[in-house]
């Protein structure tokens, strides 16, 4: 049974070939078109692709159209990560960075402006969804589908908010 469970979990943690991204629609949106399928730290390199890519997103949108952008992101990404997972045989495989970006994309919308406070976010985010507090761990351990894979990162993207929010008021009085 042991040598069951490992070969599961290096399967599981092993990025899936190029040509797995272009099999299902799925597998290129939860992938994050690719980035998902870096060697070292795909949550980091999904994260950064949310960065790179922000500012194209943000320049052709209002803040409505925006935030209903990223609502149908954040759903498609629920049953994309779901179809990709069940695919790689792991439900939050570490290739899955669309939950890493649809949030983080979020983070920057409400980020303040300037590449310090971009940078500041990044690094929180990635602290907060490496760590996962409550109820991001719940999330993360307990709802094994393409919403707990989702809403674990939500979670990490909210404490970031509110990070950001605590440092700028902190900055006012100093």
């Amino acid at each position: 049974m042991d040598k069951i469970r490992i070969t599961k979990l290096t399967k599981a943690s092993k990025a899936p070939p190029l040509r797995f991204l272009f099999s299902h629609p799925a597998h290129l949106v939860a992938c994050g078109f690719g980035s998902g399928l870096s060697p070292v730290a795909p949550g980091t390199a999904g994260t950064l692709f949310a960065w790179a890519t922000y500012s194209l997103l943000r320049g052709g949108m209002t803040d409505i159209e925006l935030l209903i952008f990223l609502a149908i992101c954040y759903v498609a990404g629920i049953f994309a990560a779901r179809r990709t997972g069940n695919d790689l045989g792991a439900v939050d495989h570490g290739s899955i960075v669309w939950d890493e970006i649809v949030p983080f994309w979020l983070v920057l919308f409400v980020c303040p402006p300037g590449w310090l406070w971009q940078m500041a976010a990044f690094l929180a985010f990635r602290f907060f969804d490496i760590v996962k507090p409550q109820p991001a761990r719940f999330f993360d351990e307990r709802v094994k589908n393409g919403f707990g894979v989702m809403a674990d990162d939500l979670v990490a993207a909210i404490y970031t908010v509110l990070a950001l929010m605590a440092l700028r008021y902190l900055l006012i009085w100093f």
